[in-house]
C-alpha cells in the first residue's frame, strides 16, 4: 500500500510531497528515509523495497528545493528563508504525520549523505522518540567549511542571496574529487565509480544536481554542518539511542573513513552506543553499488531487528 502526502514546510512557503509505503504484512517498524543534497527520494526504491520486504514501513520525502517538493513548488535549489534546521523541521512533521497513520510502532531513521546530517540534527532534538538511528556516507570536520561560508554571507549581505555563486560550491565540494582518478566529466564521479550510476544520476530529471542552487540554501546547508559538528552536538543526542554509522573508505564525504570514526567517537567519547561500519574500496553511494547494495541493505535491517530484539 501507498499513500502520497503533502504538508506545509518548515519555511511557511513550500508544499512538501512525500510517500508512505506500506508491506502487505503486520509491519514491525517504521523507517523513515532521508535523501541526500541534489537528490529525491525515490532514488531509493531498491531500498525501500528491501524494507518493505522485510517488514518496515518506509517514509520518505523530497526535500524543498528538490525532486517532487522543488517540481510542485518552482523552487529548484531555493530552501526558503527559515534557516538550517528548515529540512530537518520537515522531517519531524513527516514523522508526525507518518505516526497519526501509524501509531505505536517502533521508529527509526535512516539518512544518507546530508539526509545523514538532517538526521544527525534531528537526533539532537527529537532523538528521545526514536528506537534507533542510521547514518550513512556521513561527514566529519568539513573541509573549507569556514571559507564556504564566509562567501555565502558575503554574497547574502550583497543582496545576492537567491543567485547562485559558484565560488561557493567549489570552496565547499571542489576537493571531493581528489581520487577521481577516472577524470571529471559529469561532475558527480565522487558518487560513485560505476559510470552507469554517474549518468543514471545526472540525467535524472527530478535531480537538483545539475540545477543552481541559492546562495541562500548554501549557507543553510554549511550552517548545518557546523551544528553538528563535535562533541557539543554529541551530548544532545540521547545516550541510550543506538546508531549505525555506515559508509564506504573512498567516500570523499566521509573525508575518506577519517570523519565518518570522527563522528563516531564524538559519540562514543560522549557514552553513546555506536556501531560503524566502512566498505573496503568504495566510494559515497554504497547502496548503488551493484555488487554491495544487497549487503549494505541486509546489515540495515540486522541493525533494526537486532535493535527491536533488545527492546
Amino acid at each position: 500500500m501507498l499513500h502520497e502526502v503533502s504538508f506545509k514546510s518548515f519555511n511557511q512557503r513550500d508544499e512538501v510531497q512525500g510517500w508512505i509505503y506500506v508491506p502487505a504484512a503486520e509491519p514491525k517498524g517504521i523507517v523513515q528515509l532521508i535523501h541526500g543534497f541534489g537528490e529525491h527520494s525515490r532514488r531509493y526504491l531498491h531500498m525501500i523495497a528491501a524494507f518493505t520486504e522485510a517488514g518496515y514501513i518506509v517514509s520518505a520525502d523530497d526535500h524543498v528545493g528538490h525532486g517532487k517538493t522543488a517540481l510542485t513548488n518552482n523552487t529548484w535549489g531555493n530552501w526558503g528563508d527559515k534557516g538550517c534546521h528548515t529540512m530537518m523541521e520537515d522531517e519531524h512533521t513527516l514523522h508526525d504525520l507518518t505516526v497519526e497513520k501509524y501509531p505505536d510502532i517502533p521508529y527509526f531513521l535512516y539518512g544518507h549523505s546530508m539526509g545523514s546530517f538532517i538526521v544527525r540534527d534531528y537526533i539532537a532534538k527529537y532523538g528521545e522518540g526514536l528506537a534507533g538511528a542510521v547514518i550513512c556516507g556521513t561527514s566529519g570536520i568539513w573541509p573549507g567549511l569556514d571559507e564556504a561560508i564566509a562567501i555565502a554571507q558575503k554574497d547574502i549581505d550583497e543582496g545576492n542571496g537567491d543567485a547562485s555563486d559558484p565560488a561557493i560550491a567549489n570552496a565547499a565540494m571542489g576537493w571531493m574529487f581528489a581520487r577521481c582518478t577516472e577524470g571529471v566529466k559529469l561532475g558527480n564521479e565522487w558518487i560513485c565509480n560505476d559510470p552507469y550510476v554517474q549518468r543514471d544520476h545526472a540525467e535524472d530529471p527530478f535531480d537538483a544536481f545539475t540545477k543552481p542552487t541559492s546562495n541562500r540554501a548554501w549557507l543553510y546547508f554549511l550552517e548545518m554542518l557546523k551544528c553538528i559538528t563535535g562533541e557539543e552536538w554529541a551530548k544532545k543526542v540521547p545516550a541510550d539511542l543506538p546508531i549505525y554509522n555506515i559508509a564506504g573508505d573512498q567516500d570523499p564525504v566521509g573525508q575518506f573513513g577519517t570523519g565518518v570514526y570522527q563522528t563516531a567517537n564524538w559519540l562514543i567519547d560522549t557514552g553513546h552506543q555506536v556501531t560503524t561500519k566502512l566498505y573496503t574500496g568504495y566510494r559515497h553511494e554504497i547502496h548503488n553499488y551493484k555488487d554491495i547494495k544487497a549487503d549494505v541493505e541486509n546489515g540495515i535491517i540486522q541493525f533494526f531487528d537486532e535493535t527491536l530484539e533488545m527492546k
